[in-house]
């Protein structure tokens, strides 16, 4: 009779600790309580949110290099000179506009080019050249040079009058030209 009374309040006291188990479970559940895992969803919906603005901006700002990247390099077809041209071009542009303006043109040197610093195709030319005219003439002269479509840039210009009414100007350039990759062209 002892077994019998031993083995029920053995499994009573089974049946009391699987009761306090599943109360603890029903209580605490393990992936939390209803209200904590809505919690959750929406801290990572956020979270989701604003991982979807940063792709968005993100995608923005390659589209943006990537457009920069073509105008960069339609700029530098447009305004930029291949090298095996460069030399007769521009002398042929500025004595062009010289004679439009009504700038007799005179002597032009060049400096030979140099590399532009952070380019593996781009070279500096400068170009000193002299003329003579009037003062109108050299302002249309200079206007014209502004408004070529090689990329122009006067560095220094000086100006002396003649006893003849007439100006002697030396002015000098720069400008640049490309080179193809890996070697000249």
């Amino acid at each position: 009779m002892k077994d019998r009374r031993l083995l029920v309040r053995v499994g009573l006291g089974i049946l009391l600790a699987a009761n306090v188990v599943a109360a603890v479970f029903v209580f605490y559940p393990l992936g939390g309580s209803a209200e904590d895992l809505t919690e959750e969803m929406r801290a990572k919906q956020r979270e989701l949110g604003q991982q979807l603005q940063r792709l968005t901006r993100t995608r923005g700002i390659v589209a943006k290099v990537q457009q920069a990247k073509v105008e960069g390099d339609r700029f530098l077809n447009d305004c930029t000179l291949p090298r095996r041209t460069a030399y007769s071009t521009v002398v042929g542009e500025l004595n062009k506009m010289a004679l439009e303006s009504g700038m007799k043109p005179k002597e032009a040197s060049y400096s030979p080019p140099e590399p532009v610093p952070g380019s593996e195709t781009l070279e500096q030319l400068t170009i000193s050249a002299n003329y003579e005219g009037s003062y109108p003439s050299l302002t249309k002269f200079v206007n014209l040079i502004d408004k070529a479509p090689q990329f122009l840039i006067i560095d220094s210009m000086q100006a002396s009058p003649q006893t003849t009414g007439a100006l002697n100007v030396t002015i000098k350039l720069d400008t640049f030209i490309r080179d193809t990759v890996g070697g000249k062209s």
